[in-house]
């Protein structure tokens, strides 16, 4: 799609009028992202739609590399560690994004009501990341539901009405196979994302994996093995990977207290926890608070996936 088609033009004025450092909107689940900085940035994507207006990003889960621009969009159906790069963004020409949540209670009535197709006989399961242009059509429902951003009036009416549209969108298009699992109650994503939000509800604590196999109507093997096809990483690297990020988030708060900031995610060990915090994001974590702190105070905004 052409980035210079009237659409992406709106959208990208409607994301940089109304993007705020939290990412928020006064529209549920709607996520609106402009960044400056091109440093990586590792982060856990939840099930999300996301429409990129101005520059592009590149993102690695497990050995696989997803790439999209403007004109182009992103769909994750599943919590996935993700390590994120912003390409062609810059102070005077920021990253522009849109994003939806794309939720269970969403998507269930449009498969009993509407029937949306399915593309493809299911031989295996369907990816739980993947990118693609965006439709003229998805393109001008976002950029309707975002523009509703200057109606509040709107909001209560409209936006439920275009969300429906969006995942319709979704549903009758190349990803709709992806868009479908999220709301069958029993697909193996299902399963497999309430224990990825069990394991983010309680990542301070110890993990059985037969615990969780067992919460979710699993077998063991069964549920690693599904666990590890759709996140792309093991029960324990899963939280491994929430523990560490939320004590970066701990830190940015209070950048000096490294030993509490891992305590407090479950390390007992404060030698673990400042190694495998250098192996992920590349410095120890007092340097890597101090630079975070910095940043802050640039006015950065949030980060979709």
């Amino acid at each position: 799609m052409s980035t210079t088609s009237p659409p992406l033009d709106e959208l990208r004025a409607l994301i940089a009028a109304h993007a705020r450092p939290d990412g928020g909107t006064a529209i549920g689940g709607l996520l609106l992202s402009r960044v400056e900085d091109v440093e990586p940035d590792h982060s856990l994507a939840e099930p999300l739609l996301v429409v990129m207006a101005q520059g592009g990003k590149r993102l690695m889960l497990g050995d696989e590399v997803y790439e999209y621009r403007a004109g182009q969009c992103l769909v994750v159906t599943a919590d996935l560690p993700v390590t994120g790069h912003f390409l062609d963004a810059g102070r005077d020409h920021p990253s522009l994004a849109m994003g939806l949540v794309l939720r269970p209670g969403a998507i269930a009535p449009l498969l009993l009501e509407g029937g949306a197709p399915r593309r493809t006989r299911r031989t295996a399961e369907p990816p739980s990341i993947a990118t693609g242009d965006a439709s003229p059509e998805l393109l001008d429902a976002v950029t309707r539901l975002v523009r509703l951003l200057d109606h509040p009036a709107d909001v209560p009416v409209l936006a439920p009405l275009i969300e429906r549209e969006i995942l319709w969108r979704l549903l009758s298009g190349p990803h709709g196979d992806m868009i479908r699992q999220i709301g069958l109650p029993d697909s193996n994503l299902t399963h497999i994302n309430r224990a990825a939000q069990w394991i983010r509800d309680n990542y301070a604590e110890p993990l059985r994996v037969e615990d969780l196999a067992r919460l979710v109507g699993m077998s063991t093997s069964a549920f690693h093995r599904h666990f590890r096809t759709i996140t792309a990483t093991s029960p324990l690297q899963f939280q491994k990977r929430i523990r560490l990020q939320e004590a970066r988030t701990l830190l940015l708060a209070h950048p000096h207290d490294v030993a509490g900031a891992g305590h407090l995610v479950g390390y007992d060990s404060q030698s673990q926890f400042t190694r495998e915090y250098r192996r992920l994001f590349g410095a120890p974590p007092g340097r890597d608070a101090a630079r975070l702190s910095a940043a802050a105070g640039s006015g950065e905004g949030r980060r979709l996936p």
